[in-house]
């Protein structure tokens, strides 16, 4: 009975969401883990990666009564580190909300969050101007990024290497 079913939560060890998800489902569990795809600085590059909404944890469908599956497995389930819990009662969350998480990730799937933002004020941490500051332009590219910075009190436009910079706070 699909009614009787209801979303619970899983604590995952760290990094292994995606691991815990398959061999979940591999047993017969229907999960859900939220993914936010974000660019990120990889080998010099830049690449578009998913990442867990929420490092650590994903969502599974059970049925509380007698005629669902055994919880059991779960716990001993590679990648799985429990059941989240309040007390003695499983963490149980709305339909609602896994079905507005899933919409907004399908909506979000078109723009990736970016490394680095137009305007973003960046230092450079190698080559010939680390320790200058500039104001990140655009990505040119994979491999390149451009960069303003101020030189001999002119601004000048520099591509550097994705990995050559890093966010000032």
């Amino acid at each position: 009975m699909e009614k009787a079913m209801h979303w619970y939560l899983v604590h995952t060890k760290p990094r292994q969401e995606a691991c815990a998800q398959q061999n979940l489902e591999r047993q017969g569990y229907k999960c859900y883990l939220p993914l936010l795809q974000k660019e990120k600085v990889r080998q010099g590059s830049l690449t578009i990666e998913d990442e867990a909404l929420f490092p650590r944890y994903l969502f599974i469908r059970l049925d509380p009564g007698a005629s669902g599956k055994s919880w059991a497995p779960i716990r001993s389930t590679k990648g799985v580190s429990r059941l989240v819990s309040f007390g003695s009662e499983p963490a149980k969350i709305s339909d609602d909300l896994i079905l507005a998480m899933q919409t907004q990730q399908q909506n979000s799937q078109q723009q990736p969050q970016r490394a680095f933002e137009a305007g973003q004020r960046v230092r450079l941490v190698t080559g010939v101007f680390s320790g200058i500051e500039g104001i990140f332009q655009e990505a040119n590219g994979e491999r390149r990024v451009m960069v303003l910075i101020e030189m001999l009190s002119n601004r000048v436009s520099i591509a550097v290497a994705p990995d050559a910079l890093r966010k000032i706070v």
